[in-house]
């Protein structure tokens, strides 16, 4: 499938003039974020170091050797920033929950500190009329664990398990949805493939059996989920990646199809249809650690069933004869996000038609933008606003078609650390200014909470 270059820059005017896209009663908008990226507070209240902490230690690992220790200082700032949430209308929240705040050193005892401010984090949501959406695990494994081997280790799946049933059993119903792993493909990939990412490897070998286990990490957290008896629902958060052919030759298309298959269809057919890839499985080969490691029953774990999937969708993949990834369109300042709406509509409509037309929301989609507030303290980040303008129609596009999608959480809430990127990418609609921590909602965000009054765009 052809791609279109999307347009390169549209005047104020174009963007501010509404579609007239109206999205179904009752469909939610929110904004998201992760622990690790806001929360700061490194070492306050008995929280444990993660793998982040120590990679982020690691000279040269960082842009700017920058660290997490106070990062947008949220979990001071608490009732300010849910206020300024209200204040920008928005209807849900997606967030997560920091294992070594809860567990510093990833099993035992729960720490009270750690249960308490997240407890005071959705009394402050459900105050201001926000539903609550929690991420279990969002990178964040303590570092304890990883000593011990890290999600190389199939314990540690079970460790995971046991910290989810914690806080099933102290958040109850205040949390009416909850999701298990975030990205586990960015983990094997940017943590175990590329080792930009902590813990920072490179050895396909323990990639792909740590896939295994993030898979079985994720069923038995479901299992977890529905021993406790606790109302509400639960799934994954996959961040998916429409795979293009960059031509019609037919090594292309079968190159692209196994590309796929590593992006998609590995986590995919795991969770929904309860087996691996027959593409990639014969790719890795069965001396492959992770096929090595998978044993009976683990696939029907995995395969538990979900009551909701949760989509993050960035950017398509374009892919050449060799099985190698080429840049095609227009890039944000994230030189990896090539820009292109329709491969919302694409990945949305392949995974309500391929997988069982479960609810779908989606929990991540943005865009990150250079821009500083202006002499009179705005920030005009037209860029963001184009790029959701576009994504959002696309979405309304997959609605209209059948998807059965429940809400959208832009990504991110506000300016924080982005990983091996330090504090050099702002992905927020609320600006940070770090010296301070003031915080500045940008032009987008003003223009998102008009979208939200509208329910359309």
């Amino acid at each position: 499938m052809d791609a279109s270059d999307p347009p390169a820059h549209r005047s104020a005017l174009d963007v501010d003039t509404p579609l007239g896209l109206a999205f179904p009663d009752g469909f939610a908008w929110g904004a998201a974020t992760s622990a690790f990226q806001i929360e700061g507070a490194a070492r306050l209240d008995g929280r444990g170091d993660s793998v982040w902490d120590t990679f982020c230690r690691t000279p040269g690992k960082i842009l700017g050797d920058h660290n997490g220790d106070i990062a947008a200082d949220h979990y001071n700032r608490v009732p300010d920033d849910v206020a300024l949430m209200k204040q920008l209308g928005l209807q849900t929240y997606r967030f997560s929950i920091a294992w070594p705040r809860i567990m510093p050193d990833g099993s035992g005892p729960a720490n009270q500190r750690g249960l308490d401010f997240y407890k005071r984090l959705v009394d402050e949501l459900h105050g201001h009329g926000i539903t609550p959406m929690a991420t279990l695990f969002h990178w964040d494994l303590p570092q304890a664990l990883q000593d011990k081997g890290g999600w190389e280790s199939r314990d540690v799946a079970y460790l995971f398990a046991d910290y989810a049933e914690v806080l099933f059993r102290e958040l109850g119903d205040a949390v009416p949805t909850w999701l298990t792993i975030n990205e586990p493909k960015t983990v094997v990939q940017n943590g175990y493939l590329r080792g930009h990412h902590a813990p920072g490897y490179r050895d396909e070998g323990a990639a792909y059996l740590v896939a295994h286990h993030l898979q079985l990490a994720h069923g038995l957290g479901v299992q977890a989920f529905r021993a406790s008896g606790v109302p509400g629902r639960i799934g994954p958060a996959l961040n998916l990646h429409p795979c293009y052919p960059l031509d019609d030759d037919e090594k292309t298309i079968a190159a692209t199809r196994l590309y796929d298959g590593y992006e998609n269809r590995l986590y995919l057919d795991s969770i929904v249809h309860g087996h691996y890839p027959e593409d990639v499985l014969a790719d890795l080969g069965e001396d492959s650690r992770m096929v090595q490691g998978i044993r009976s029953g683990d696939l029907a774990i995995i395969s538990s069933p979900v009551d909701l999937l949760a989509v993050q969708y960035y950017c398509p993949l374009f892919v050449d004869c060799d099985g190698e990834c080429v840049t095609k369109l227009p890039t944000s300042q994230a030189d990896w996000q090539q820009i292109y709406p329709d491969g919302m509509y694409d990945i949305l409509t392949r995974v309500h038609r391929e997988y069982g037309g479960l609810p779908i929301t989606i929990t991540e989609n943005g865009l990150p933008t250079l821009h500083e507030p202006n002499g009179d303290g705005t920030v005009d980040d037209l860029e963001r606003v184009q790029f959701l303008r576009d994504h959002f129609a696309a979405a309304h596009r997959a609605v209209a078609d059948g998807v059965r999608l429940e809400s959208y959480h832009v990504w991110s809430l506000m300016d924080n650390f982005e990983w091996e990127q330090g504090y050099g990418q702002r992905w927020g609609l609320i600006h940070v200014d770090y010296d301070t921590l003031r915080r500045t909602p940008k032009r987008s965000a003003l223009w998102y909470k008009d979208v939200i009054a509208r329910n359309g765009v």
